[in-house]
């Protein structure tokens, strides 16, 4: 059951511009000493295949209380936060556009699918909480679907166009390593690609003013602990985010361990409950 949910999203508005840059060497020569090669690979992103997993671990913990990321295609309820159903591995929301987004692209994929008929219904109550044209039927034709591998695909495009790819690219351009690039996922996904000051590019901006990014020449541990000041505050904002654990004993416990890289093994709390990721 997800806990917590992101505020509204804005429209898909926000372009987090910047090419990605490469954080580690295309190819470490046979000369190089193994602490160059050690620290080559600590430098990894959160686009490697290996920290995408274990981002989406520590995503899940906080939006699932469950690690298993890849069981959550299936999940879809009503969590009574005003933005109709929410649903898959990301929290897409029938109230917010996103799903309608996902089950156009599902329909784009693979023509005549069974939520295809839903298209119509998606796009009236988008921007509502109502569930009409939705309901039981909708919820089960959800989960018949997830089964579907093209499905599954739909949604790691969707997350990957909307949240993952915009934030971590966005990092790279900041300088910011795996454990920065994922707080910016993870107020993505919470907040929003939005401008406004709740949501994840106004985050950004209160950061900026408190400290300098790594790639203006700051202080990446102090840039990052301004990130996360901004981000609780806007979370505070909100009574359904006011349980702020997944910064306090998430993130920033990771931060203060200097753990920049995002390495494991990882040990944390989201909302009282214990985590770890060992390798």
């Amino acid at each position: 059951m997800q806990r917590q949910h992101r505020t509204t999203r804005i429209a898909l508005a926000i372009l987090l511009s910047a090419a990605p840059a490469t954080v580690a060497a295309a190819g470490v020569s046979h000369a190089a000493t193994p602490a160059a090669v050690v620290q080559a690979v600590a430098a990894v992103g959160l686009d490697d295949a290996h920290k995408k997993d274990i981002a989406m671990q520590l995503v899940s913990s906080a939006e699932n209380s469950s690690l298993d990321w890849k069981a959550q295609y299936k999940y879809i309820e009503d969590i009574g936060d005003g933005r109709g159903y929410t649903a898959g591995i990301i929290g897409f929301c029938s109230g917010t556009g996103d799903m309608l987004d996902l089950v156009q692209h599902y329909t784009d994929l693979k023509p005549g699918n069974i939520l295809a008929k839903y298209l119509p219904a998606l796009k009236k109550v988008n921007g509502t909480a109502s569930h009409t044209g939705l309901g039981s039927a909708f919820t089960k034709d959800w989960a018949t679907a997830a089964s579907d591998s093209v499905f599954k695909q739909a949604q790691n495009d969707e997350r990957d166009r909307v949240y993952f790819n915009p934030a971590v690219n966005q990092a790279k351009a900041d300088g910011l390593r795996a454990l920065g690039q994922f707080a910016y996922y993870d107020a993505i996904v919470m907040h929003g690609p939005g401008t406004d000051s709740v949501s994840f590019g106004g985050i950004r901006a209160t950061a900026m003013k408190k400290a300098k990014t790594p790639a203006q020449g700051g202080n990446e541990t102090t840039y990052l602990n301004a990130f996360l000041d901004a981000r609780k505050a806007a979370m505070l904002t909100e009574a359904a985010h006011d349980d702020t654990s997944r910064v306090d004993t998430e993130q920033r416990v990771f931060l203060q361990a200097g753990n920049l890289d995002l390495n494991p093994p990882l040990k944390w709390k989201t909302y009282g409950d214990s985590y770890t990721i060992n390798s």
